[in-house]
């Protein structure tokens, strides 16, 4: 199943983007899902087709699906005080009931994380389209899975539970309990659950749209997208440039704003694959606007983001490893390695990677940052390295 993740900038269309492109690929006969993390309709009303916690057809070959991030969030709540209860009662804690559960900031985007696992299942689509919230949170968003699996597996390591045997003798050694069976069984289920995810999102069939307006604000914000989302390992396919002012205009207010538009342009092309959709002078509403919209082809093929590791043992002694990061800049830049890890920051955004096999049997020798490109070189370390090699 082919994925596309949509998201950029703030306030720019990103869900009407998202719908033009899930209608072209079903016009062309594509079994497509759109997805949406918000909590308001707004791809219902860009559809012309109220959405919610169950999937709808919004047109041949269209399904569209806004999970109840509150239902999922109540029945997992739920499950967790039914497995907790002898805890609980230990505290002397009062259960909450179902009736009174609200969601916490952030159950929309994992609710679209698990629908996004189940759509993916399903094996029901062809393609995925994932309209998801401005950069910044989408960012956080995908390296969940990631980071909430590094977490359990460092707080319930998987191989202590083989001694599950030994734990009442180690309980009164220590003299405080050891963990039930069931919080190891919920971190492996969490586990399971949470690799499904990574794996849709890591797979390299899935790549990301950044939609944004052209101008100054837009440019930051593409710069800064760019570069976080090659830290995470994904590829960024195709850039849409919304609301595209026309440059014939008597008005000498939008000439400026349109001027300042394609200067913004004018940039990305060197850079991006860049799309551009046009201002209607409305906003686009049901499939006749979206089928208006120039928005970019669904491409079968994808190029992934690769990390390569080149062999120059040969002629400069190193393994230098290949990171692209492109926009970044060189002061925001910091690695630190922490044992088989390798800790990466650029900016705001910070990734936790493990090194490659042959990486770990060796030391840092000095990184550069060029031509939009992290160079990391390795030297082998002789008390770890194969002889010969």
């Amino acid at each position: 199943m082919r994925t596309i993740l949509i998201t950029g900038q703030g306030g720019t269309g990103r869900t009407t983007v998202a719908a033009a492109t899930a209608l072209r690929a079903a016009h062309q006969g594509t079994r497509t899902l759109v997805l949406t993390a918000d909590r308001t309709d707004t791809l219902g009303a860009v559809l012309g087709v109220p959405t919610g916690p169950a999937p709808v057809e919004a047109a041949p070959n269209l399904t569209a699906w806004r999970p109840d991030a509150a239902a999922r969030f109540r029945e997992d709540l739920t499950a967790f005080q039914q497995r907790a209860t002898a805890a609980l009662d230990l505290l002397g804690a009062s259960r909450l009931d179902a009736e009174e559960v609200t969601p916490l900031p952030g159950a929309e985007e994992l609710a679209v994380l698990r629908a996004l696992r189940d759509a993916a299942l399903s094996e029901a689509y062809e393609l995925l389209v994932v309209d998801l919230p401005p950069a910044p949170q989408t960012l956080a968003l995908l390296g969940l899975p990631e980071e909430l699996r590094r977490y359990l597996r460092r707080l319930l390591p998987p191989e202590r539970q083989a001694a599950r045997a030994l734990r009442p003798v180690l309980g009164r050694l220590a003299g405080v309990p050891m963990p039930a069976e069931w919080l190891y069984e919920t971190a492996a289920r969490w586990d399971v659950e949470l690799a499904a995810v990574q794996a849709v999102v890591e797979d390299r069939a899935t790549t990301v749209r950044l939609v944004a307006e052209p101008g100054p604000a837009g440019t930051d914000a593409v710069r800064t997208a760019s570069t976080a989302l090659a830290l995470r390992g994904l590829s960024v396919d195709a850039l849409v440039a919304n609301r595209v002012l026309p440059t014939a205009t008597d008005d000498p207010w939008l000439a400026a704003l349109a001027a300042q538009q394609h200067k913004a342009l004018d940039e990305w092309r060197e850079t991006y694959d860049l799309h551009e959709v046009p201002h209607l002078g409305r906003d686009p509403r049901g499939g006749g606007d979206l089928a208006e919209l120039p928005v970019p082809h669904v491409n079968a093929a994808p190029t992934p983001v690769e990390w390569p590791v080149v062999d120059r043992l040969a002629d400069d002694g190193v393994l230098v490893w290949h990171i692209p990061l492109p926009g970044a800049i060189r002061e925001e830049l910091d690695l630190v390695r922490r044992g088989d890890e390798l800790v990466v920051t650029v900016g705001q955004f910070r990734r936790i990677v493990a090194l490659p096999s042959a990486l770990r049997r060796c030391t840092v020798d000095g990184a550069a940052l060029r031509e939009g490109e992290l160079r990391i070189r390795f030297a082998p370390d002789p008390a770890l390295w194969p002889r010969g090699k």
